[in-house]
C-alpha cells in the first residue's frame, strides 16, 4: 500500500486549527498540513484528521514531544501510525534558541 494520505501537525503563535489549514495534493498524494498554538489541541484535531479525512499516519512537529505523539496515538485508537519530528544534539541550542 502507498501513502496516499497523511496529516502534518504543528505549533505557532496565533495558530487555530479551525483556520490553519493547508492541503497539498500531488494527485497520488495528499498532505493536510494543520496549525495550532497549543499541543493539547492535536488530539481532536488528530481524531478528524482520522475520521473525516482517513489519513493513513500523522506526523506531530518537533515543539510536541514523545508525550503528546503517545497521547495522539491514544486518542485514534492505534488505527494508523503516530510519529514525532526528533532533532539532534547538534541542533538542540538552534531549537531551544528558537522555541525561548
Amino acid at each position: 500500500m502507498a501513502l496516499a494520505r497523511w496529516g502534518f501537525l504543528y505549533t505557532a503563535t496565533g495558530a487555530d486549527p479551525e483556520r490553519d489549514v493547508t492541503v497539498a495534493d500531488t494527485g497520488s498524494c495528499r498532505t493536510i498540513l494543520v496549525g495550532m498554538e497549543r499541543p493539547d489541541q492535536s488530539i481532536e484535531v488528530a481524531r478528524k484528521l482520522v475520521e473525516q479525512h482517513d489519513v493513513q499516519l500523522i506526523e506531530l512537529c518537533g515543539g510536541f514531544g514523545p508525550v503528546w505523539a503517545s497521547q495522539v496515538l491514544d486518542a485514534t485508537g492505534h488505527k494508523i501510525p503516530v510519529g514525532a519530528v526528533a532533532y539532534g544534539p547538534e541542533s538542540v541550542d538552534g531549537v531551544h534558541e528558537i522555541f525561548s
